[in-house]
């Protein structure tokens, strides 16, 4: 039976990205409930904002669609266009290869809980308008950059 147990996924917190970047992202949990079902075409996964903590650096991405689907609390999704408070059976959707740059940012005083769902890319280009980032992935390796193209050390 191709039933997911949740609660035996392993809840990661682990950053990603190089600092001063990764404390953006403090106290975000996420169980990646598409890698444990075995899917290889898009991912799927179950993300907790603390207070405070955002899912990403604001980002778009060339390649890959995201959808997000908010089941708990109410996050704020900060977009080109400004905020948006999201709260249970919201939803935002961001079309691959559309420059508007989106985070969702817990600014209230209980966790969020969402969905996050995506495409997986065989290669693609990450962009973070408001910092000095941009990221890389080729079908093999995955690599953080500076605007300029100079790696982030790993």
């Amino acid at each position: 039976m191709p039933k997911i147990d949740i609660d035996k996924i392993r809840v990661s917190s682990r950053a990603f990205y190089p600092p001063p970047f990764d404390k953006l992202v403090a106290g975000r949990e996420t169980r990646r409930l598409g890698d444990a079902a075995g899917l290889t075409q898009f991912g799927v996964s179950l993300v907790r904002l603390k207070p405070g903590a955002a899912a990403g650096v604001r980002h778009w991405h060339e390649n890959e669609d995201e959808f997000i689907y908010v089941l708990e609390g109410e996050a704020t999704l900060v977009e080109d266009d400004g905020e948006t408070k999201l709260g249970p059976g919201g939803a935002a959707a961001f079309k691959a290869g559309v420059p508007n740059g989106h985070s969702m940012i817990n600014k209230s005083k209980v966790d969020v809980v969402m969905l996050v769902v995506g495409t997986r890319a065989k290669q693609e280009r990450g962009h973070y308008p408001d910092v000095d980032l941009a990221y890389e992935f080729d079908g093999k390796a995955f690599r953080f950059l500076h605007k300029s193209g100079e790696p982030y050390p790993s």
